[in-house]
């Protein structure tokens, strides 16, 4: 259904079979069980024989609605992460992701792969948005210069700007990226400057306040402490850092950060999730000290640290 398009297709009203798979590019008959299968899942329902219409579940797979879920079911079925996912028990048996062995590193395959480093991009947009809430909920009193490092296109730095209109912000990532943020933060003039390099090697300095959202769980804990070592070596002396990732409890209840944690193993060779006390551990190798943990329930934290 997301792959198709056909949440997009139904958004104006009911179809049948035969209009929807014509505008699907689908084969009839196909479709038609998609569809009563679809039905039963409660995404469509049927309104006629033959004829659906879109259910307010279904409605969640539209591309153009706010929470929209179609990228990231797209990108759960895209080639490479299939294979990633459907071939788990091997990587967990060798200690390395498949996925790599076969695509090659999944930043550089996305790199060499447009189309699917577009639908990866959509994705990331859709995940962001509980990031975003939880970065716009922090108290930045006190700080002047946000440093958002490895900031992609700006969507966690925008909403920190447009809900702190005292603040001013600097993007950091790398030379490829740092076009698409430039457009994307244009409107907030010179309140934000855009910086291109390398958080392996050096952190753009001047800032009191450092956001690293969703950058440390992609690395194992040696390039972890790297990045965050650089971090601690630009940041001010009264200044803080502030992680936005999702938090592993260490209990056995259900938790998005676990399932996601599945997909770093699958993915990424030694990206991972982390519990609160594995955290603080990176940061006291980095010269710093957690001073905090804001969590939105269900969801990302704010982790908060202070230089040593």
């Amino acid at each position: 259904m997301a792959e198709l398009g056909c949440a997009d297709h139904l958004a104006e009203g009911p179809l049948d079979v035969g209009e929807l798979a014509m505008r699907c590019g689908a084969n009839p008959l196909a479709l038609a069980r998609v569809l009563r299968q679809l039905a039963a899942l409660g995404l469509v329902r049927t309104v006629d024989t033959g004829v659906y219409a879109l259910t307010e579940d279904g409605a969640a797979l539209r591309s153009d609605v706010p929470g929209s879920l179609r990228s990231s079911i797209r990108m759960v079925g895209e080639e490479s992460f299939w294979y990633a996912l459907g071939n788990l028990p091997t990587t967990v048996r060798q200690g390395r992701p498949v996925m790599v062995d076969r695509y090659g590193p999944v930043y550089e395959y996305l790199a060499a792969n447009p189309e699917t480093g577009r639908l990866f991009d959509d994705y990331m947009t859709s995940r962001s948005a509980p990031f975003i809430e939880a970065a716009r909920g922090y108290d930045f009193s006190g700080v002047r210069t946000l440093v958002d490092v490895g900031g992609g296109k700006g969507h966690n730095l925008a909403a920190i700007l447009t809900a702190n209109p005292e603040l001013k912000g600097v993007l950091f990532d790398q030379e490829h990226v740092t076009p698409g943020a430039r457009s994307h933060l244009a409107e907030f003039g010179d309140r934000c400057d855009v910086v291109s390099g390398d958080f392996f090697v050096q952190v753009p300095t001047g800032g009191d306040a450092y956001l690293l959202a969703s950058v440390i769980h992609n690395w194992d804990d040696d390039d972890a402490v790297r990045i965050l070592t650089n971090t601690r070596t630009a940041l001010a002396p009264e200044g803080r850092v502030l992680l936005l990732e999702l938090v592993i409890p260490e209990d056995d209840e259900p938790h998005f950060a676990k399932d996601i944690d599945m997909r770093m193993l699958a993915l990424l060779a030694g990206g991972t999730e982390r519990t609160s006390p594995e955290y603080a551990a990176l940061l006291e190798k980095a010269g710093l000290r957690m001073t905090g943990v804001v969590t939105v329930p269900g969801g990302p934290s704010v982790i908060e640290a202070r230089p040593v």
